[in-house]
């Protein structure tokens, strides 16, 4: 259930309120008790992040590891 908030206190903490639906809370915004809207997080927030994964994925591939070098990672992670 999304938490309410009237329009007044909507309108004197909107910086709050979008603080927080950017960190994945949801509201429904009310005039005089009765729901208005809903205030959502935005789906291309998720999207540029899964761009950026994606990006970070193809530039990591570039690179290329050496044996010997991939060896003396696997020997010091088992330390």
């Amino acid at each position: 259930m999304l938490e309410k908030v009237g329009s007044y206190d909507a309108k004197t903490k909107l910086p709050e309120i979008l603080r927080r639906v950017e960190s994945g809370e949801s509201f429904t915004i009310t005039n005089r008790g009765k729901p208005i809207a809903d205030l959502i997080p935005s789906r291309s927030n998720d999207r540029l992040k899964a761009e950026s994964a994606i990006h970070n994925i193809l530039k990591a591939k570039k690179h290329k590891v050496s044996d010997s070098l991939l060896y003396e990672l696997k020997e010091e992670g088992r330390k």
